[in-house]
Parts: structure tokens; sequence; C-alpha cells
């Protein structure tokens, strides 16, 4: 199933139909898909800096012998991809899909979130990063959570749209939106998706910049966010999918991904 579930986020990501609907549905005036990425799993230090993802570094796992970091996110090293570098405004917005391992550490996380594949050390996600103009930023992050948003329907979970007030949000945020999945066995809705606009700041610690069509530079306004974290939408899924018998049934979305499976077990 997890392997149904990246080939269905990134057929979605890459159809340019798909996605120029929901751009047109936000006011976004922009069809382009998005380009698939294996991204690195190790940055150094000085790039997570940059990125102001260095913090909390008791939360990350850092290689002291080579002043690294494995990443906690794969935007930590999608975001970095333009550092130093000057993007022509003809080419934006660039949109890429990362999918890599995670690692946290989780440090002071007790209790039953420590346990199971709900909050691991490790895991998989398909991120979204983003660069763009600055007028467009917002209506960038408009997209990328209708995109969240359809890839959950098409799934078939209930789930909720939370904004986040300033005190809960990351560092580099400017506006944090999250998606929270139906959990029945906590009886909860809980976060299965981020979405975060930096505007430039971000861009500015990293010296990514866009050259307009009159030659004028300005820094490039970024967004990450999740497509799919693995372990938390497999729990959606499980848990909302489950019959009496205790058989799981595969939502239809994926079944052309399962070789036509309907159930497990």
């Amino acid at each position: 199933m997890q392997f149904a579930i990246i080939q269905f986020v990134f057929n979605t990501l890459t159809d340019k139909k798909i996605i120029g609907k929901l751009a047109k549905k936000t006011d976004n005036p922009f069809d382009k898909p998005f380009i698939p990425v294996l991204p690195p799993v190790i940055a150094r230090a000085e790039i997570m800096k940059k990125m102001d993802r260095f913090d909390p570094i008791d939360d990350r796992y850092y290689l002291e012998q080579d002043d690294s970091l494995l990443i906690g996110s794969a935007e930590h090293t999608l975001g970095p991809l333009y550092m130093n570098e000057v993007i022509p405004e003809k080419d934006l917005p660039i949109r890429y899909i990362g999918y890599s391992t995670a690692f946290r550490r989780e440090a002071g996380t007790y209790g039953k979130d420590a346990t199971g594949i709900l909050r691991r050390h490790q895991f998989d996600k398909a991120e979204m990063e983003s660069f763009i103009q600055p007028e467009y930023g917002q209506v960038e992050q408009n997209l990328i959570v209708a995109i969240q948003e359809y890839l959950v329907q098409q799934l078939e979970i209930p789930y909720q749209v939370v904004i986040l007030c300033t005190g809960d949000m990351g560092s580099p945020d400017f506006r944090q939106i999250d998606i929270e999945c139906w959990m029945p066995g906590q009886n909860t809705y809980r976060e299965t998706h981020t979405s975060d606009y930096m505007t430039d700041y971000q861009a500015r610690r990293l010296n990514t910049r866009i050259k307009r069509k009159d030659g004028k530079l300005e820094f490039a306004y970024m967004n990450d966010a999740t497509a799919m974290a693995i372990g938390r939408i497999l729990i959606a899924i499980i848990e909302n999918y489950q019959q009496e018998d205790g058989s799981i049934k595969v939502p239809k979305v994926l079944h052309k991904y399962m070789n036509g499976m309907k159930v497990i077990g």
C-alpha cells in the first residue's frame, strides 16, 4: 500500500490537468506540474542553519565527524537547490515533489505517541517545494493546501483544515496551515499534512534570487508542504477502512496501483 500511495501522489502532482484545475480554483495563474526529485538525506550544518531548520538540534541526528545532519524532511535539501543562484522569471514557478526517508529523534516525546508508526525516528515522506515570484507567494500556498485536500479527499478520509497561530508555527514560517485527518483509534483529528509559507525568509539566507524580465533582481518566495507522510496516512487508512472481521478495505483510488486488490487481510 505504501508504494501504491507514492504512485498515486506522484501521478497526481505531475498531472498538468489536475494541477491546472486546482490552480484555477485557488486563483493561481500557473498550471505547471511538479518535478519528481530524490533529494539527499544528509545536509551540511551550514545549510540547515540557512534554512533555519538546524534547531532544535536535540531533535536532529547530528553527524559530528562530518558537521552534517540527517534531514527531518525532504524540504531541508530541496530548499537549498538554488542557493546562490539567480532564477530567470520565465522559469517560475519551479515546483518539486521529493520523496525521501526522514529522521527525527523526537526528543521529549513520551507516551503512546512514541510507539507504533505515528511517531518514528525514521519514516518516509513525499514533500512539495516551490519557488515563485513574491506577488504569487500566498496563492501558491493556497494551491498547495488545495492539493493536500484533494489527495485526502481522493482517499475519502475525514479531515479538517487548521490555520496555526504564530506561537505554534515553525520559526521560518509566515503562515502555516495543517491538514488533520480523523484517527478513530484516538477518537480525534491528528496532523498529517503541513504547509509552510516562508515568503523570502529562507531565500534571503540562501541568496536565492529571481531575475525579472526587466532585469531587476528580487529574492524568491518559497513554500514547502507535506504531500504525504506515509506512516500517518497509513494509520488513517487502516483505522477508517477497517471492517468488523479485522480486514482493511483499500481506498478506491488505490485499487489500480494494487493490481485491483480491494481488501487486505
